[in-house]
């Protein structure tokens, strides 16, 4: 029996891989496509262009590990089935739990890696990423606003025109206010950049002060500003929450508490972090079914296209309740989890109409 243990994780490792480097070529060869709108502009060069494109390859390969895990998956086993090789496991007591079994210890190792890569590779490579591409266009980090980036820091109103690739802050607007919620002082800076933790460095200041007496406008060439925000809070308008590591998604959403601001979408992404590498479990075992089927002439191709059917719409469903989540304010957990529980429940249903027609 670990014989055939061994076979399957092989069959299965095979298949997943051949389909993960194809689904990375695609993708790839989709960025270079759109990062071609951009050549030229700067110092934006093709060298640069493929340097990016490899630096998001990570990125690519944890959001594509379930989807080509089930496709891989039904490849192998359907390469399998149609060899009459899934006949000869069960004629020699391979039953439908122990095939269930041996592809979970594999999906398991898949899982691991997958954390790993969205933990220790993808949150470096995205920034990277970023980072490289800004300093080649010669241009500043996209604001949500066209006031620039709002941050809210306890009794304070952070206004940034422009963020750097090298953290820096240009152009810095400070609203303080009371306890009263009144408006005490209004800061403006050139510039402002990171000294050690939570002080940074003020240049060209202009602070314009509210008080009983009334008005009063002080400048100064430089001065310290002590605030929680950190360059590592900050990059986060550089890179998407889903991108980031589950340590840095805590911390942010600890801060974005402390300051009395939602914190829906960076819960979701949290969770999503935690139980995303656990979905290629689902859709490996999604897969089974088809493979204990009777094989029939063609029913590789068939399957591996049901495989990119049903990885499709495991994307598009884990999207929707993601979005939904952040509309009406769902649980976290509650959105992350439904999907992978809908497609095991699909799972289970197809598996118990196999059995009972074979």
């Amino acid at each position: 029996m670990r014989l055939l243990n061994r076979y399957l994780a092989r069959e299965v490792l095979m298949g997943t891989g051949l389909v993960l480097v194809a689904l990375l070529f695609l993708f790839s060869f989709f960025d270079l496509i759109h990062e071609l709108n951009d050549l030229g502009k700067g110092s934006y060069q093709v060298w640069q262009m493929f340097v990016f494109v490899g630096l998001a390859l990570p990125g690519h390969a944890y959001e594509l590990f379930p989807i080509a895990a089930l496709i891989g998956t039904l490849y192998g086993l359907s390469t399998l089935a149609a060899h009459s090789e899934i006949t000869v496991m069960r004629a020699s007591g391979m039953s439908r739990n122990r095939l269930a079994g041996a592809l979970v210890r594999v999906g398991l190792l898949f899982v691991l890696v997958a954390f790993l890569l969205g933990e220790l590779v993808m949150p470096i490579s995205e920034e990277a990423a970023q980072q490289w591409r800004l300093k080649a266009l010669n241009n500043f980090v996209a604001t949500q606003f066209r006031s620039g980036i709002w941050v809210k820091d306890k009794g304070s109103f952070i206004n940034v025109r422009e963020m750097l690739p090298d953290n820096s802050l240009h152009d810095l607007r400070i609203y303080d206010f009371d306890e009263e919620h009144r408006l005490r002082r209004i800061s403006t800076a050139r510039k402002a950049v990171y000294q050690q933790e939570h002080l940074w460095r003020l240049t060209d200041v202009e602070r314009t002060l509210f008080d009983e007496r009334g008005v009063h406008v002080v400048h100064e060439a430089n001065a310290e500003w002590d605030s929680v925000l950190t360059p590592q809070v900050m990059s986060t308008l550089l890179v998407e929450p889903e991108q980031m590591s589950v340590w840095n998604l805590f911390a942010y959403i600890r801060h974005l508490r402390d300051n009395s601001q939602q914190t829906v979408r960076f819960e979701i992404a949290e969770w999503s972090k935690l139980l995303y590498p656990f979905s290629i479990l689902v859709m490996m075992l999604l897969a089974l079914p088809f493979a204990l089927q009777r094989p029939r002439s063609g029913a590789v191709g068939m399957r591996v296209m049901i495989g990119i059917g049903l990885g499709l719409s495991f994307y598009l469903v884990s999207r929707f309740f993601s979005y939904m989540g952040q509309l009406n304010d769902w649980n976290p957990a509650l959105s992350t989890l439904a999907p992978s529980v809908l497609f095991l429940g699909v799972a289970g249903l197809l598996g118990w109409w196999t059995e009972r027609n074979a």
